[in-house]
């Protein structure tokens, strides 16, 4: 199973039950005139939502037009698209994780976006309330020397290396690889996946705080583990 999820922070002031009171039973519809065929409606609705002690859940459902081929024929038809999210306070600060399903390519980072942009929208009124996170470069190092043998993957970006705008080291044992203390000269970490060992899970996590989840697991299991520990990480 691969899962993945991405951070944001919402930056203005505001608790869970007010949030929940504001998402509570939004829905918008929007009239969609194909070149053939009958009108429809796509809709965009928030539902399943969950108010706990020190979380908020809920599923942003959004439909929109897909074109497939058919025959050689380039046919629309309409499909709804689920991404789960959760509101977490920390620590002085509010988290919303997006769960964006592996759906078409290209799909993924519109889902996750749109629902932090559709969240900012229905809570505050204007897109921006809610903005991206990162994790320091440092930080990601950092977890991957504390326990090198269980790096699998480290993609290095912002090369200055004429020519060259990523490079890529995969296997055990990295940090005793002359390679990879040449390439922490020559770049910035901005992708590792590695083994949790105490959760017993693989994940990735880039610089943007996307992580994704590369062992079976729940997805209660996997938000667990950002609530608790990869919240930890952004800067």
């Amino acid at each position: 199973m691969v899962l993945p999820a991405k951070t944001f922070e919402i930056k203005e002031d505001a608790t869970l039950e007010w949030i929940h009171g504001k998402l509570r039973g939004f829905r918008e519809e929007e009239a969609y005139e194909p070149e053939e065929g009958d009108k429809l409606t796509l809709t965009t609705e928030i539902v399943d939502l969950k108010l706990e002690e020190d979380l908020l859940s809920g599923v942003l459902l959004k439909d929109f037009m897909r074109t497939h081929l058919y025959k050689r024929q380039a046919l629309e038809a309409p499909t709804t698209e689920e991404a789960p999210f959760w509101i977490r306070p920390f620590k002085g600060r509010t988290f919303v994780i997006v769960m964006a399903p592996s759906v078409a390519r290209g799909v993924k980072k519109f889902l996750s976006n749109h629902v932090a942009n559709k969240l900012s929208e229905v809570l505050f009124g204007v897109v921006g309330a809610i903005t991206e996170v990162r994790i320091p470069d440092e930080t990601l190092q950092n977890l991957h020397e504390s326990n090198p043998q269980g790096t699998r993957l480290i993609w290095f970006d912002d090369v200055d290396i004429p020519s060259v705008n990523k490079l890529c080291l995969a296997g055990q044992g990295l940090a005793d690889t002359g390679l990879y203390k040449d390439y922490l000269e020559h770049g910035r970490i901005w992708y590792v996946v590695f083994s949790v060992q105490k959760r017993g899970i693989t994940v990735g996590i880039t610089r943007s705080c996307v992580v994704t989840l590369f062992s079976k697991s729940t997805s209660e299991e996997f938000v667990n583990y950002v609530t608790e520990d990869l919240l930890d990480l952004i800067e």
